[in-house]
């Protein structure tokens, strides 16, 4: 195994979404024993704290919640993670989905700086393609991919170095997308799986499809893992729940050929809700997911009982 330096970064965003929670993401990460983890993998492991969100005056909108907050989160999140991947191998322990729009930002500058395509690995049962014209609910979690692919109505957030190209997204786990989005969707080539393809011919298959594509051509992988990719049986903590989500065997899968592939440059952890918790069982899942992608094997794997 290749040991990697990893560097933790806390992102207690709460501000992309109206149900309060995953601001308390970060400590419960540290607490379900993330280091310990990596570390027992031998891996190097600094935990620089938590972000905090850049300066920012809170403004009255219509419909959308916590716009000033969450540019100002995406503003320090891009700082941050383009900072660490000159490091080593970022970890954002969320923290809402909002806070991708930095993290990828982030990305993105530093893939450009070395002159290497990003792509993007979204696990979730959402899209979270929407614009802030675009989204009913006004809750800017559902918009991170909207920002990064350069869609028109994000005028208030920090400028792109350029458009994520679509050929450079997966989304992986889908089964919860809206009229919009879906039309939206339709209009590009990003590779979307959701639960039936998963069902009929396995989550490997497109996985592994994707991962040639960013293979062949030197890429960065950005992965952005949301709670609700899994199904909510086995990860309950978090406010999005949507029935039908990836077993937790699947979710080994998935980071199991992540390692394996020896490509993934960053990762984020999003939506645990600790207040939505069954004894932590879901942080200990993300925990144990987390393992799984830098190289943990199911000999080595420990045995728990949430519920002792």
């Amino acid at each position: 195994m290749v040991q990697q330096n990893c560097i933790l970064l806390g992102a207690p965003l709460d501000s992309g979404k109206r149900r309060l929670g995953c601001l308390m993401g970060p400590d419960a990460y540290r607490t379900a024993g993330l280091v310990r983890a990596l570390t027992d993998l031998g891996h190097t492991v600094t935990d620089r704290g938590n972000v905090a969100p850049a300066p920012y005056t809170p403004g009255e909108h219509p419909k959308l919640h916590a716009l000033e907050e969450t540019v100002a989160w995406t503003q320090s999140l891009a700082a941050a993670a383009e900072a660490a991947l000159k490091d080593g191998t970022p970890i954002f322990m969320g923290g809402d989905h909002a806070l991708a729009s930095g993290t990828v930002l982030g990305a993105m500058r530093h893939a450009q700086t070395l002159g290497r395509p990003l792509f993007v690995l979204w696990l979730d049962a959402h899209s979270d393609f929407h614009t802030p014209e675009s989204t009913d609910s006004g809750n800017l979690h559902g918009t991170p991919l909207g920002y990064v692919t350069g869609r028109e109505g994000f005028g208030a957030f920090p400028e792109l170095p350029y458009a994520l190209p679509h050929d450079n997204i997966a989304i992986i786990g889908l089964r919860s997308v809206d009229a919009a989005e879906r039309a939206a969707l339709q209009e590009t080539t990003i590779q979307r799986v959701d639960m039936r393809e998963i069902d009929e011919t396995g989550i490997a298959t497109p996985l592994n499809s994707f991962l040639e594509k960013v293979a062949a051509v030197n890429g960065m992988l950005h992965v952005s893992l949301d709670v609700d990719f899994l199904d909510p049986s086995v990860a309950p903590a978090v406010g999005t729940t949507v029935p039908g989500g990836a077993t937790v065997r699947e979710g080994h899968l998935v980071m199991e050929m992540l390692h394996d592939s020896g490509l993934m440059t960053s990762l984020d952890l999003v939506e645990l809700n600790p207040f939505l918790d069954e004894r932590g069982r879901t942080a200990q899942l993300m925990v144990d997911l987390a393992a799984s992608a830098f190289g943990r094997r199911v000999f080595d794997r420990p045995t728990r009982a949430y519920s002792s």
